[in-house]
């Protein structure tokens, strides 16, 4: 099946919408394909500011009606607890609020950016998906992430070469509870050093949160290095240590 065939066979749709380059692509492929496609964008403590400013200005170029719905995750014991299983609860509770919003916009349909590319075998969140219906286009029709970025670059979306970028809460050790105030402060060591030039970034929290343990590509060690004091003076009000992990992001 194609992305073409399957908006054919279901001309109204709503989507799961994160800015990120498979969300990105799908909600392109829906507006050129004729559909009637609503995107909804769920904040949390758990998604940085960028990310909404990014689906925002996103929306508006695709030309595609926006809907962000804000959500407390701190009401659910579960989700803070971070068990291993965490995306589990955490996307069970967020797809339900965005079906429920989507169903009042008159849509009965919830679509997601999951690709071919994604090992659904050791994804909880994938579980929920699956028991709440929500279907993956992308997926279902073969199209690796690979294809989406050079697919996304032919379509001339920003997105084709944008770094993937998990929620702050895997920044968090599983078993350890999450809290508003660490999270934050992983947000505000992330942007800086965005800002300082670096990409494609983590700031894992170690221990009791005092520790943050940034994780580069291999091709930006030099830099942090050459900038160590610059980290230092940005990422010290917020973390007693600051540790560069030696094992590059891919």
């Amino acid at each position: 099946m194609t992305l073409q065939t399957f908006f054919k066979q279901n001309p109204r749709a709503a989507i799961a919408f994160s800015g990120g380059v498979d969300s990105t692509y799908l909600l392109y492929a829906a507006k050129q394909y004729g559909c009637d496609v609503h995107a909804f964008f769920i904040k949390t403590a758990f998604q940085p500011e960028f990310e909404l400013e990014d689906a925002i200005q996103l929306a508006k170029q695709i030309d595609v009606p926006l809907t962000v719905l804000r959500h407390d995750v701190f009401e659910h014991p579960v989700v803070v607890a971070n068990p291993a299983d965490r995306c589990y609860h955490c996307k069970t509770a967020l797809f339900t609020l965005m079906k429920q919003a989507a169903k009042g916009e008159g849509y009965t349909l919830l679509i997601d950016g999951t690709n071919a590319s994604d090992d659904c075998s050791d994804r909880p969140g994938m579980k929920a998906l699956a028991e709440l219906s929500v279907r993956s286009p992308l997926r279902e029709c073969g199209i690796t992430k690979a294809e989406i970025r050079t697919l996304s670059q032919k379509a001339g979306l920003v997105t084709h070469d944008k770094p993937a970028y998990a929620c702050l809460a895997t920044r968090i050790p599983t078993g350890t509870a999450i809290s508003e105030a660490v999270l934050k402060k992983v947000e505000l060591a992330e942007g800086a050093l965005f800002s300082m030039g670096f990409s494609n970034l983590r700031v894992r929290v170690m221990g009791d949160g005092e520790c943050a343990k940034l994780q580069l590509p291999a091709e930006q060690f030099e830099k942090a290095v050459r900038l160590h004091a610059e980290i230092q003076k940005e990422l010290s009000p917020n973390f007693k240590d600051i540790l560069l992990d030696l094992n590059p992001r891919g």
